[in-house]
């Protein structure tokens, strides 16, 4: 795993980078969160390609747990993925909700992630 910093305009953002998957379940997310933010990363970026897969069954309540502590600790998370394949109706409302709210962004780009990210 690898931790690249973006600074803009001061604000620090911490871009995960990894070929395996990291979080498989609802502690390693929160143990890479805290981790991260005790490193005073508040805006954290990651990629769907290494989060479970279980993660967008929103049945399991995996991703509600994981986001529910994101937002205890008031994190800012972007998800870099293709969310094209998920067309139901549930998970697409999820991310829809979860972007216009803007503490969980799920997004395409690196470069969208940011934007993002700067703006709030």
């Amino acid at each position: 795993m690898e931790i690249k910093i973006h600074d803009l305009n001061g604000i620090r953002i911490a871009e995960v980078i990894s070929e395996g998957i990291l979080i498989q379940n609802p502690q390693d997310g929160l143990q890479l969160f805290v981790d991260l933010y005790y490193q005073d990363f508040g805006k954290m970026i990651v990629y769907a390609k290494n989060i479970t897969p279980d993660f967008f069954d929103l049945k399991n309540g995996m991703a509600g747990e994981i986001l529910q502590k994101v937002s205890n600790y008031r994190i800012h998370l972007a998800i870099i993925g293709d969310f094209s394949g998920y067309t139901g109706k549930s998970i697409r409302d999820f991310m829809y909700e979860s972007n216009k709210h803007q503490q969980v962004n799920f997004v395409s780009s690196l470069e969208e992630a940011l934007k993002r990210m700067s703006e709030n």
